[in-house]
């Protein structure tokens, strides 16, 4: 049978426990074998895709605007009286299609996951989950709401940041120290947050019999293809190979820039005599120029985001009360991806929405799989999807492409991108390396003092080049401002991992830009079907992170820098 359902969850929105219901008890109730599989598996899909959208949009909307009561509302009812009900409800559909043996066509990878969540799953975590996910809303409202007087006006801190790239070295340093000063003053109630999230995860992993949280996140993220001292090797190589190319290019920046030491607040500085990149000035133009390059790259992918445009599924200009960050959420049931972004004119936002385009795209492919399950992505290659499309769509950033930048400023801005991309691998170490560090380091990641010095360690690792001295506060603080620590627990590895992906499949573009993109295409269309190591294979890369597999990353990166003029 197929359900007769909304085609779209906005008349869901109000929807309770008793809507959804009795939807899960038929599919529950069904008997299923060779004949009937197929069709159940696709209303379980509907109901799913339905669940899916309900719950994305809530939390959406929660985004938008972290003041709205009645966004507010709604999801605090999903969280407490919705999800946990239809998590259960899954897992008992997971566990029926497990009891049968059966076996759909191209439903390995797929089965696999759903082994490893049965095995997991315990309905005592239910309201716990929940109450991680309130947290992590709280988290958003208190970063959301951090605003300053700044000449007069109340002003968010992401609508200063353009400050930080005025060539007054001066000013960039008093809104840096106001931003600063603005954020630590929410230091104990973020260490709070902190506090009461790390209990509860700690809590849910010992209600799944796991030793601590990373063995539990290890099996909820369906990690198969790498270890978590796999990571801890992948730190090693970044720390032998990247954090001298990125001392490099700090160095650089100090010499051009004519200081003794390169502060905080000289990491977006322009160079003397040269003004700050404006790619932009209104979000219109923002979404124009962005259509233009991502149609250069492939007439699809213009047209994907110009439906985005037509269906106002893109809100990326920042404003206060609106969450940090940015993400790109799908829609199951209407099949489309939303934008979600802080803009505020600068070159970073023209390399989000690319990031976040990609993973749009990764929806629009994937939205023709047969069956929910299918299109369930690992992270690790979804965010190939997004970090390749910032370097696809790179040669078709100038204005005469309908782009973002004259000549001579397109160069800065590709130097620029390739430079924060080798300074990106110890950050993210220092992310990584931190989770690792608190969730089997159980007492003492409890007491946040001993979080700073844990964070304060790595950064003294991977972070040199940058002069934080008499900043000892804001620096041991990092942790503080990555909100993956509060939302997205152990969920940073897959960008360092994905990087690597994103510059094979670069790589190839370089000498066959149309192959390369037709490789792209075709490894996207096949959503989770495929584990990590065919899904790099598609894309015409390898699933590697070893010393050979980085150093030849960074050895493409700096060998462009230098050809560009760096």
């Amino acid at each position: 049978m197929t359900y007769a359902l909304p085609t779209s969850a906005l008349e869901t929105l109000d929807w309770t426990w008793e809507h959804f219901a009795p939807l899960y008890a038929d599919l529950a109730a069904r008997p299923i074998d060779g004949e009937t599989l197929d069709g159940w598996l696709r209303d379980w899909t509907q109901v799913s895709d339905l669940f899916g959208e309900t719950y994305a949009r809530l939390s959406v909307a929660t985004t938008r605007d972290t003041t709205d009561t009645i966004a507010e509302t709604r999801f605090m009812r999903m969280l407490r009286k919705i999800y946990p009900q239809a998590m259960a409800a899954e897992q008992e559909l997971r566990q029926k299609l497990l009891a049968s043996s059966l076996e759909p066509a191209e439903f390995a990878v797929p089965l696999r996951k759903m082994r490893a969540e049965a095995e997991l799953f315990r309905e005592d975590n239910l309201p716990l989950l929940a109450e991680t996910s309130r947290l992590a809303k709280e988290y958003n409202k208190l970063i959301g709401a951090q605003t300053v007087s700044w000449e007069g006006e109340e002003r968010t801190l992401t609508q200063l940041r353009p400050l930080l790239q005025s060539d007054d070295r001066a000013l960039r340093e008093r809104v840096w120290q106001v931003s600063a000063t603005r954020q630590l003053e929410d230091r104990t109630a973020i260490n709070t947050i902190w506090q009461q999230l790390f209990e509860l995860r700690q809590r849910i992993a010992a209600q799944a019999d796991k030793p601590d949280y990373r063995a539990y996140s290890w099996q909820a993220m369906r990690r198969f293809d790498y270890t978590a001292d796999d990571c801890l090797r992948f730190h090693d190589a970044i720390e032998q190979l990247v954090v001298p190319a990125a001392e490099r290019v700090y160095a650089r920046r100090r010499q051009q820039l004519g200081v003794d030491t390169l502060r905080p607040w000289d990491l977006e500085a322009p160079l003397p005599g040269v003004p700050a990149l404006t790619p932009f000035t209104t979000v219109q133009e923002l979404e124009e120029r962005s259509e233009a390059a991502l149609r250069k790259v492939d007439a699809t992918f213009g047209d994907y985001f110009a439906t985005m445009r037509r269906e106002d599924l893109l809100d990326l200009d920042n404003r206060k009360g609106k969450a940090p960050g940015g993400y790109c959420a799908t829609f199951e049931v209407v099949k489309r991806p939303f934008i979600f972004m802080n803009a505020v004119g600068l070159a970073d936002d023209v390399r989000t929405i690319l990031h976040e385009a990609g993973h749009a795209f990764h929806a629009f492919e994937a939205a023709q799989l047969a069956y929910n399950q299918q299109r369930d992505v690992p992270m690790e290659f979804a965010e190939v999807a997004s970090m390749a499309m910032e370097l696809l769509a790179a040669p078709y950033l100038k204005h005469s492409d309908g782009g973002f930048y004259g000549e001579e400023a397109y160069v800065r801005a590709r130097i620029e991108h390739l430079e924060d991309m080798l300074c990106f691998w110890p950050y993210m170490a220092v992310v990584d390396g931190f989770q690792h560090w608190a969730y089997t380091h159980t007492q003492l990641a409890t007491d946040a003092t001993q979080c700073d010095r844990a964070w304060d360690a790595l950064w003294q690792r991977f972070m040199r080049g940058q002069d934080w001295s008499g900043l000892d506060d804001e620096r041991v603080t990092g942790w503080h401002r990555k909100l993956h620590l509060y939302g997205y627990p152990f969920y940073y590895v897959e960008y360092g991992l994905a990087q690597l992906g994103a510059v094979q499949v670069w790589r190839n573009a370089l000498h066959d830009q149309p192959g390369a993109v037709a490789a792209y295409r075709s490894a996207l269309a096949l959503g989770g079907k495929r584990g990590l190591p065919d899904l790099f294979a598609a894309a015409g890369g390898r699933f590697a992170f070893d010393v050979e597999t980085v150093g030849e990353a960074v050895e493409l990166l700096e060998n462009t820098i230098a050809e560009l003029g760096a």
